[in-house]
């Protein structure tokens, strides 16, 4: 009977430490739950100039890949390479980059591409806009869509907002802009495209 009853308080003990060894359903090791962190939207990096703008895109383009250009305004003309505007004196924005003549007063710096031999094979200008960007990107497109074409018609133009305050605007034959598009996208993968269509007739 002693034997029994020493077997009996044996096995009850075993089994309250086996109890205490496991844990309840409420203790888990399941970590606490934590309020989802909020991250804040990355910076957007502003470009430091327009022309900065231009050239990273230009440097894109091969040897192979380059066509005839020249760069900057009537003043300041640079071969082979983008150039400064002087915003100044809008003329060459509002009568060749197409920029609307009530928008002029907004851009603070400007910078231009074009064709050496052609401007409707390709024109390109990046403006630095004071004020709203996406607002001049939808007047540069009625300005580039409502033109009336001379000495060749431009079959595409892009507007993409860059940085949140430059706008570029480009229009052109397909074999000049579909490049230019595809290195302003490696150049700048956070730029908004805001228009990339054909250009009507």
């Amino acid at each position: 009977m002693k034997k029994m009853i020493t077997l009996i308080l044996a096995l009850a003990m075993v089994m309250s430490m086996v109890a205490c060894g496991q844990k309840t359903p409420t203790e888990t090791n399941a970590p606490e739950t934590q309020a989802p962190e909020t991250t804040a939207a990355p910076a957007v990096e502003v470009p430091a100039s327009a022309l900065e703008i231009l050239e990273n895109v230009w440097a894109l383009f091969g040897d192979a890949e380059k066509f005839p250009v020249m760069g900057g305004d009537y003043e300041t003309m640079v071969p082979d390479a983008p150039g400064a505007v002087n915003v100044a004196t809008p003329d060459f924005m509002v009568g060749t980059l197409l920029v609307p003549e009530t928008e002029a007063a907004n851009v603070t710096d400007a910078a231009a591409l074009v064709h050496g031999m052609m401007l409707n094979n390709f024109t390109c200008g990046v403006f630095r806009v004071n004020g709203d960007a996406a607002a001049f990107a939808d007047a540069m497109y009625g300005k580039i869509s409502t033109n009336p074409w001379m000495c060749g018609m431009p079959e595409k133009m892009v507007i993409a907002v860059i940085g949140g305050e430059y706008v570029l605007a480009v229009f052109g034959v397909n074999d000049a802009v579909n490049p230019f598009e595809t290195k302003l996208a490696e150049a700048y993968a956070d730029a908004d495209v805001k228009y990339s269509e054909a250009i009507a007739g």
